[in-house]
């Protein structure tokens, strides 16, 4: 940019150069605000962390296969007892 002499640019100029900063100055305190409030947002919301959600999906999947492998067990010996209830004596 050329310079120039004119007392009248150079203020314009620092006051332009001002306002940038200032605006910028003012954005990184409203968004520190924001990652505060957002995070105290989910704080309160008692979310779970994810290692924790992962260790409790891995355990109801346990937990539901050894349930259906209950299930076909009892299924069995209820096979069985019932064939043996129908054996005439």
């Amino acid at each position: 940019m050329a310079q120039t002499d004119n007392p009248f640019l150079d203020g314009v100029a620092k006051a332009f150069t001002d306002a940038a900063g200032m605006a910028q100055s003012v954005r990184a305190e409203i968004d520190t605000f924001m990652r505060q409030r957002l995070e105290r947002l989910v704080a309160d919301m008692d979310f779970v962390p994810r290692e924790e959600f992962e260790a409790v999906k891995a355990m109801a999947a346990k937990a539901r296969a050894e349930n259906e492998a209950l299930a076909a067990r009892i299924a069995a010996l209820e096979a069985v007892t019932q064939k043996a209830d129908r054996k005439p004596d």
